[in-house]
């Protein structure tokens, strides 16, 4: 199994465009106002927004981003005029991370974490669970 794409939901498609593109994604497919599909740069999982009337309540959905390089990328981002809530950090889990919101609300977090991300040193190794 393979992740193709994730989906977020949008009050305003067209500016969740202009904040995804300012991301550095590229808009693939744009069926106005309802939805838009954008290639990531690296990789070939894709990301898309959806119209919705409503957001949903709570926490709502948090969208994690790699980058290899992430200081550069931030730094590059707020050029550019991007807000972030939390500047790239250390976690406990071994990524760093850095933290946005797109202008829906969704959490975005920038990250990176090399080899960590798939092979932390509390990985569980059962051969059931995930297979490459």
């Amino acid at each position: 199994m393979n992740l193709n794409q994730v989906t977020v939901p949008s009050l305003d498609v067209a500016k969740a465009i202009l904040f995804y593109k300012k991301l550095g994604l590229q808009l693939i497919v744009h069926s106005s106002p309802n939805y838009a599909r954008f290639s990531c740069p690296d990789g070939s999982s894709t990301f898309s927004v959806h119209q919705v009337t409503e957001m949903a309540k709570g926490a709502g959905i948090w969208v994690y981003f790699e980058n290899t390089a992430l200081d550069l990328v931030v730094a590059q981002l707020i050029e550019k005029g991007i807000k972030f809530t939390e500047m790239p950090n250390d976690k406990p889990w071994l990524w760093k991370e850095a933290h946005l919101f797109d202008p829906d609300g969704n959490k975005i977090i920038l990250f990176e974490a090399g080899k960590n991300r798939e092979n932390p040193p509390w990985r569980i190794n059962e051969t059931f669970l995930c297979k490459k």
